[in-house]
């Protein structure tokens, strides 16, 4: 009993390592010390349609579940270039025979800066049943959130992010220094937050995609995430020109969620 428990607990934290892994400053803020710039446009890494990363959850050495990261096309928004960042996440078998779950979430934004005009998240975790639909309206500097047929309007800073387009952000982010902290702005829950990340240092890391250089990272969450997470969570990224998320660890109550990238989907 105590084991379906934690594993159903661990099943609401199992996304937000993926959804929500880093974030940057926007230069909303003073500067403080060790902070990392704004990169300009003209200097930054730009995705592509057609990204795609596949990852195993497990909760302290029991897998529970997976989930895939994946940028489409869409059709221009206000005659800008526009992207569908689409993060889906599941339980497998063994946690769904107690608490089955199935989230989607899709950012759609700005090509270039990567801001957000749109969130949709649909949230299906045991009986448990939310629909979200956040719209950014820059220029008047107000969101409306759409939680279940319910409407609310909100006051934002015009350079906020949701919390999956701030680790895309993140990851064109052309140097990640050790020892620098990094903050960032995002909208979630009808509340603005900033988010701290600290760069920890580099290392090598051996997984399913071989043995590559990493940059570790500390986020320190103000707040229980989309997906309950109960604690801060650790990101390892590909040391190179794209950022890749390789693995990411998150601490609950009892142990800890970890996922990471597969090499390929598995069949």
């Amino acid at each position: 009993m105590v084991t379906t428990v934690i594993t159903m607990r661990a099943s609401r934290t199992l996304f937000l390592p993926v959804l929500f892994l880093l974030s940057v400053v926007m230069g909303l803020y003073p500067p403080v010390a060790h902070s990392i710039p704004a990169t300009p446009p003209s200097a930054a890494f730009f995705f592509q349609p057609g990204e795609s990363f596949h990852y195993m959850i497990s909760w302290s050495g029991i897998p529970v579940g997976s989930a895939t990261m994946k940028i489409t096309t869409t059709t221009p928004i206000e005659r800008r270039p526009a992207l569908r960042l689409v993060t889906i996440a599941k339980s497998n078998k063994f946690l769904s025979k107690f608490f089955p779950v199935s989230n989607r979430v899709e950012s759609t934004v700005d090509a270039q800066s990567l801001l957000p005009f749109q969130m949709v998240f649909q949230r299906r975790e045991g009986k448990r049943h939310d629909d979200f639909d956040i719209t950014f309206y820059r220029q008047e500097k107000r969101v409306q959130v759409i939680k279940n047929g319910e409407t609310t309007i909100q006051d934002i800073p015009q350079d906020i992010h949701d919390a999956l387009s701030c680790l895309y952000y993140l990851r064109r982010q052309p140097s990640l220094e050790t020892g620098s902290s990094i903050f960032m702005q995002i909208h979630h829950n009808k509340k603005n937050y900033e988010v701290e990340a600290k760069v920890e240092g580099v290392e090598s890391l051996t997984g399913p995609w071989g043995t590559v250089s990493a940059i570790q990272v500390l986020v320190i969450m103000p707040f229980q995430g989309i997906f309950l997470n109960e604690g801060n969570i650790r990101v390892w990224l590909t040391n190179d020109r794209e950022h890749a998320p390789l693995m990411m660890n998150a601490k609950v109550i009892i142990g800890s969620i970890k996922a990471i990238l597969q090499k390929s989907p598995p069949s």
